[in-house]
């Protein structure tokens, strides 16, 4: 951009059409940056209430597991636990914000099969199970909130970068690069016209004479 470009009406519309591109690209980039703003405020915002939600839960599945290892003993806790499966029916869905993919993790299925034989348990255990699937509930809300807050703000700071670079560099280019054509065609106009107009008189001189 940093170029010499000939003052010429050609040059003039190409460097006007131009800064209207850059101009509606500019508000186009600009509503993204704030559409996308706004989704990541709303994940901010998600994320603190799970981490909350997660402390409060916590607390209480860990109150309920030492109960169950007080009455049980830790190592029949631990071989229960041994027991139960790895949870791997979770489905995860991408949804578009302003072309940019954050995921959306489905709930975990309500219905609980019994991974472990109630003979030789405690209603204590039971209660430690279904804390920590609950907790469990809730990393996956958390991992899909803060995936979408990495994923946005990435994104976002590519967005700022170029409303940056249009706002501060392209935009004041062309209209400094117009105004500058401008001048030097309406200075090469009146050049002109005083020619034209010099040329003229010489000629009705020249008449006059003959």
């Amino acid at each position: 951009m940093n170029g010499k470009i000939a003052s010429t009406r050609g040059n003039l519309i190409r460097m006007s059409r131009s800064l209207l591109l850059a101009q509606k690209g500019h508000d186009l980039l600009e509503q993204k940056r704030q559409i996308l703003m706004m989704e990541l405020v709303r994940h901010i915002e998600e994320a603190k209430a799970v981490q909350k939600d997660m402390a409060q839960v916590f607390s209480s599945a860990y109150k309920a597991l030492e109960r169950a290892n007080i009455s049980l003993g830790i190592d029949t806790v631990e071989e229960v636990a041994h027991a139960i499966p790895e949870e791997a029916r979770f489905i995860i869905r991408l949804r578009s914000v302003m072309g940019v993919e954050v995921p959306e993790v489905d709930e975990l299925e309500g219905k609980l099969e019994p991974s472990y034989s109630f003979f030789g348990t405690s209603g204590a255990l039971d209660e430690a199970y279904l804390a920590f699937r609950q907790v469990l509930h809730l990393l996956s809300r958390l991992a899909e909130a803060e995936t979408s807050i990495y994923r946005l703000a990435f994104q976002i700071r590519k967005t700022h970068r170029r409303v940056n670079a249009l706002e501060k560099v392209a935009i004041p280019f062309y209209r400094s690069a117009i105004a500058a054509m401008e001048s030097a065609l309406e200075e090469g106009e009146r050049e002109d016209f005083v020619r034209m107009k010099i040329a003229k008189e010489k000629f009705a001189k020249k008449g006059r004479r003959g």
